[in-house]
């Protein structure tokens, strides 16, 4: 399929493996190259989130996160209207790979800095003619900005979703595979974080829309969440 090119809406969708979208959120094309795709978003950006997952986030309970796993694993959730908040995000996902690099910029002063970096585990990239579909693992690595300390978050999230049979054998043994490569990287500063600097220091584009969703959304109307 033919890179997107720089400036373009697209869409990042969550795909259960039912076929059902978990979620959807528009974000524009910082770079389409054979290494990744690299896309963004900033705050007002147009999403659709599961209805609980962005009441839990809303509320700060993650009790209320648990019952929308519980939901994904009937099958059956309500999708509602939000907004992506108060980040800038950039978004680095290499073809084939079980995850995908993220970066979070926060207001500082009449600027942004670089918040930390935040490793989303999650199915390959699948192109679309409007984005790319992946599926959310659950799990995630935290990452400080000088790459010198992280931790791994949502760990007790990731056995939850194991135990619901939402994450197969399959899918836990690349996540681990994943978690090996990433943490390579990060010890040997490849991949992406050979170039973290340059995008330590990348800036939204002044002259780019907020990116919209390319369909009315609907009506329920929600905060989706501002880091991950």
């Amino acid at each position: 399929m033919r890179g997107f090119e720089t400036g373009r809406t697209v869409v990042r969708r969550d795909v259960h493996h039912s076929g059902r979208v978990w979620s959807e959120q528009a974000m524009r094309v910082v770079g389409d190259t054979d290494e990744a795709l690299v896309t963004a978003c900033a705050p007002g950006a147009e999403a659709r989130w599961p209805v609980l997952y962005a009441k839990a986030r809303a509320d700060g309970d993650r009790s209320v996160r648990t019952a929308a796993f519980d939901a994904m694993a009937t099958g059956r959730w309500e999708l509602g209207a939000a907004t992506w908040q108060e980040t800038d995000l950039l978004l680095w996902k290499p073809p084939a790979a079980w995850f995908s690099i993220n970066a979070f910029f926060v207001p500082d002063g009449d600027g942004r800095r670089l918040r930390n970096w935040y490793v989303n585990f999650e199915h390959p990239a699948l192109r679309t003619g409007a984005g790319f579909d992946t599926f959310d693992l659950a799990v995630d690595l935290l990452v400080d900005p000088d790459l010198t300390r992280w931790e791994w978050k949502d760990e007790d999230e990731y056995a939850h979703v194991r135990r619901l049979g939402i994450i197969s054998d399959i899918e836990h043994r690349a996540v681990d595979a994943a978690r090996a490569q990433v943490l390579a990287m990060l010890a040997e500063r490849t991949g992406f974080f050979a170039h973290a600097q340059r995008w330590a220091a990348w800036r939204w584009e002044p002259d780019w829309p907020t990116p919209r969703l390319p369909r009315p959304a609907p009506t329920v109307e929600g905060a989706g969440p501002a880091n991950g």
